[in-house]
């Protein structure tokens, strides 16, 4: 059986091969499909991103470093961009030098948020308004050396961060709903560093920082003796008044439970951070950046049980579809079980392939008919030939011995035909009509030699 192996594989090949220029048309017809759908959904994500952060050791900074790390798993790098918080990310967006930012609520100074051509990828966390006191500064203003109102600040001197924080326009928000006359109260607007280092010294009375409580200034802050957090006794009576507000609790013992620090509940407002986004950004980016923000935020906090964000509540923006699926659908199913990049292809793909297959579905049928069109002119063109001889034999002139070399040739060149098992009937019959026109004309010869006219002598004229 050996022997005759190469030969079965030489025909089948021949088969295959005949196949595949018959559908050659439709093939190129499908590629070119796919390269303009290619083109159109642009399913590859860029591997560079610009992520705007916030001031060094402030809570923007540190999961600005998370999000950077988790994307490195799939290829992406994150280029952090630091800034001096929400409104100078919102400045940064808006002029497309960055793609992602994190956005406090109530930064915003426009009067809609629709106008800019951003979206969110969902509210992040909450950050709550930390104010810090010294409580020799209270002792000035009131005997309990305690403050739990906005009003009890005037006359003391108090830090409300660089313009581009968000804090600067918050406390204006804050001071302008408790009349509180600002010639009366010393602001400062010096960096979180600086600003900190003066309140430690004594040079400031008070700090503000709205942030995570990740952020290690509200760390250190929050277990450095002589220095107090202000109780918003108001905290419910601002979020009525500021929609961008949430009232939230410190739970007494959640800082340190051993020295019991915080000693009592304390109650705070709260802004929700939302990660913003241009328009322009790859979906595939969002999708990668709202996976990483399920991953990050999602664990149980000081303010939030575990779940709680990333969310789609609360946010100030269009919320983008792509975050919108990612947060309450999950990890998409084939990203479970294939490489980010592969299962992104397929799933921007899916439906420009299911778009190509229906329309190449039907012209699919011409296939069979056009491959054995192709097989059969293989054979059928010699019978043209063939049909052309047998009209000159019919001629009283004909010359019989090169109409004899015609058909050797002719066979000669029938022999040499190549093609499949299934088709080989159709190519003995053409080697036997060959055989039938040359016994034909061997029989017109032999007639037209027997019925020649022969001279006196008995041969032929």
């Amino acid at each position: 059986m050996k022997p005759h192996m190469p030969k079965a594989i030489r025909y089948t090949l021949l088969s295959i091969r005949d196949l595949l220029i018959s559908a050659g048309p439709f093939a190129i017809v499908a590629v070119a499909l796919l390269v303009l759908a290619y083109v159109w959904l642009d399913p590859t994500p860029p591997k560079r991103v610009t992520l705007a952060t916030g001031p060094a050791q402030s809570a923007y900074d540190e999961f600005g470093k998370r999000y950077q790390k988790a994307l490195r798993v799939n290829g992406t790098e994150v280029v952090l961009l630091p800034s001096q918080g929400s409104s100078d990310n919102l400045r940064l967006l808006r002029e497309g030098k960055a793609d992602l930012g994190f956005v406090q609520g109530g930064s915003n100074e426009r009067a809609t948020t629709e106008e800019s051509g951003l979206e969110s990828l969902g509210s992040l966390f909450v950050e709550p308004v930390w104010l810090f006191y010294r409580e020799d500064s209270a002792r000035k203003v009131t005997a309990t050396a305690s403050l739990s109102a906005l009003t009890q600040l005037q006359g003391l001197r108090l830090n409300v961060g660089t313009a581009g924080s968000g804090v600067p326009r918050l406390m204006e928000k804050l001071f302008e709903a408790n009349n509180i006359d600002i010639k009366r109260v010393t602001l400062l607007q010096l960096e979180q560093t600086p600003a900190t280092v003066a309140f430690l010294g004594g040079e400031i009375d008070a700090v503000v920082f709205a942030s995570a409580p990740e952020s290690l200034m509200v760390q250190m802050l929050l277990q450095t003796p002589g220095v107090k957090l202000m109780d918003f006794a108001q905290s419910e009576a601002y979020s009525r008044r500021f929609p961008f507000l949430t009232p939230v609790v410190l739970p007494r013992g959640v800082v340190d439970l051993a020295r019991d620090l915080p000693a009592n509940d304390l109650r705070l407002v709260a802004t929700t951070t939302s990660l913003l986004t241009r328009e322009q950004t790859h979906p595939a980016l969002l999708q990668l950046f709202t996976q990483a923000a399920r991953d990050l935020h999602s664990p149980a906090g000081w303010f939030n049980r575990a779940g709680t964000f990333p969310t789609t509540e609360h946010s100030e923006y269009p919320v983008s579809r792509e975050a919108e699926r990612a947060i309450k659908g999950g990890q998409p199913f084939l990203q479970r079980y294939l490489p980010f990049w592969l299962a992104n292809l397929v799933e921007r793909m899916w439906l420009a392939l299911g778009i190509i297959i229906a329309i190449l579905l039907p012209l699919s049928r011409i296939v069979p008919p056009l491959y054995e069109f192709r097989i059969r002119s293989r054979v059928f063109r010699w019978y043209g030939q063939l049909r052309a001889i047998e009209n000159e034999m019919q001629a009283p002139d004909a010359d019989s011995a090169q109409l004899a070399q015609e058909l050797d040739a002719l066979e000669d060149k029938a022999g040499r035909i190549s093609v499949p098992l299934s088709y080989a009937d159709e190519l003995y019959a053409l080697r036997n009509n060959i055989n039938l026109v040359r016994r034909k004309l061997a029989e017109i010869s032999g007639t037209r030699i027997a019925h020649r006219p022969t001279s006196a002598r008995g041969s032929p004229a």
